[in-house]
């Protein structure tokens, strides 16, 4: 249940995070969990694990590393699209 939870939980970091900078993440639902997930294990490790825990992940930290990859995903990206 646990694990159920963690994707539920990255699912909606994720889209929180696409949310904030207006951006969209590739891949949908699926991209958005994984957006979380990555991003919550960036935001742990630049930042602790600290602040409230859902599922296993800090959400403060998490969010914060989901919009750090995001907006770097999404610059990266724009820059292959224009080539």
């Amino acid at each position: 249940m646990g694990f159920i939870l963690m994707l539920i939980v990255g699912g909606l970091i994720g889209w929180i995070a696409g949310g904030i900078l207006g951006k969209d993440i590739p891949g949908g639902i699926l991209g958005n969990i994984i957006a979380g997930i990555v991003g919550s294990a960036l935001g742990s490790w630049l930042l602790g694990d600290w602040g409230w825990h859902l599922g296993g992940i800090a959400i403060f930290p998490a969010l914060i590393g989901t919009i750090i990859l995001v907006a770097v995903a999404s610059f990266i990206l724009g820059k292959l699209r224009k080539k």
